[in-house]
């Protein structure tokens, strides 16, 4: 049983790990590879964020090992090596402990303890699906980017104190757009012709209105610092819907990645603004639609292929998880119980056709041995 020194010992480790893994972000290829960890768990703090890229960068989705197999009917492999992140442990504060703190709240964080989750991949069962594979799907379809665009511009008009405008982009300069802080004003190049391009230009510049507007604290940063960050942030929310843009370069991240202080100040800002945005992205794309799995009729069922049919299986397992009214969950369940049985059917009759075009293999004798009768 390791005492208390061995304890705090192992758990500086676990930090001072995540922290010379940060600090190697020197090129655009380590610094992608922990933007994608972004992408992946945008939820969680900064501090796990950095454990969960420093022991395994490849994680895309963690659970405790109760949590793998309630909530998603699936097992941890044997031999499994845990990846541990940080849980706060909170006290109720006695009178004296709130004096002491300077606090009337009845409730602090008065230490860590680090716990033990699994990736996906190093589990098996039931397959897991998220709003993501169904955005992705969504848009791969040019008019479902188009509307996310100008679902994410309209809200920026109307919601914001941020005025989003078009202008050829003839007029600025080989730019996609740009901020301007001034007028607090985002412009866009309207007739650019790749909208997966345009929605990243939209959120980058909406990265720097958030980082480098004129009350901003890091207004003064440098302009390759300033780049670094919107694009970053723009990366992560691209990753964040399934959009692949590692075609567009992610910047070269070296001229500030070599000061600890800076580096960890820079990415909680990037966190910060990424999280902001892939928390409007994802209210946009279940408002227009863009997070509901392609439902198939029941009547086209004959017309689906093998590959259809199992991911329209796969999807309704989703949706019947998920589902929270019980005549909706039902009405799901009675897609699914369909869906399965036209698989069951099809494969009975590809078996069938199979051994009669393959007589010479012997068949399971239609009535037991008898000496297993009682």
């Amino acid at each position: 049983m390791p005492n208390k020194a061995d304890v705090k010992a192992w758990k500086a480790q676990l930090v001072a790990q995540a922290e010379q893994q940060i600090l190697k972000l020197t090129d655009s290829d380590q610094f992608k590879k922990y933007l994608n960890t972004l992408a992946k768990f945008h939820r969680y703090s900064a501090r796990n964020i950095d454990l969960i890229y420093a022991q395994n960068p490849q994680a895309t989705q963690v659970a405790g090992f109760k949590q793998w197999q309630k909530a998603f009917n699936r097992t941890v492999n044997r031999g499994a090596k845990a990846i541990r992140i940080a849980a706060p442990i909170i006290k109720k504060l006695t009178p004296a402990e709130q004096k002491h703190l300077d606090t009337t709240d009845e409730r602090a964080i008065v230490g860590y303890r680090y716990l033990p989750v699994f990736d996906v991949a190093q589990t098996n069962g039931e397959p897991v699906l998220s709003a993501k594979d169904f955005v992705k799907e969504n848009l791969a379809d040019h008019q479902n980017v188009t509307s996310l665009y100008n679902a994410f511009k309209d809200y920026l008009n109307q919601q914001t104190d941020l005025k989003v405008s078009e202008v050829p982009l003839a007029t600025l300069d080989g730019a996609k757009g740009y901020f301007q802080p001034n007028t607090n004003e985002i412009v866009i190049g309207g007739d650019e012709p790749d909208n997966a391009l345009k929605l990243k230009t939209l959120y980058h510049e909406y990265a720097h209105s958030q980082l480098h507007g004129l009350k901003s604290a890091f207004k003064d940063r440098p302009r390759a610092y300033q780049e670094t960050q919107a694009e970053a942030v723009a990366y992560v929310a691209m990753q964040n819907i399934g959009v692949d843009t590692s075609n567009y370069s992610l910047g070269y991240v070296a001229t500030w990645a070599k000061d600890k202080a800076v580096i960890h100040s820079a990415l909680s800002e990037i966190q910060q603004v990424s999280n902001k945005v892939i928390e409007l992205s994802d209210g946009l794309t279940k408002q227009l639609g863009l997070q509901e799995a392609q439902k198939e009729p029941e009547h086209d069922l004959k017309k689906l292929s093998a590959q259809e049919l199992n991911k329209s299986y796969q999807g309704l397992q989703q949706q019947v998880q998920q589902a929270t009214n019980p005549q909706q969950k039902l009405g799901l369940k009675n897609k699914l119980n369909d869906v399965h049985q036209k698989i069951s059917k099809r494969t009975q009759k590809q078996l069938q056709a199979f051994a009669k075009q393959n007589p010479e293999i012997k068949q399971p004798d239609s009535e037991p041995d008898q000496s297993l009768k009682r």
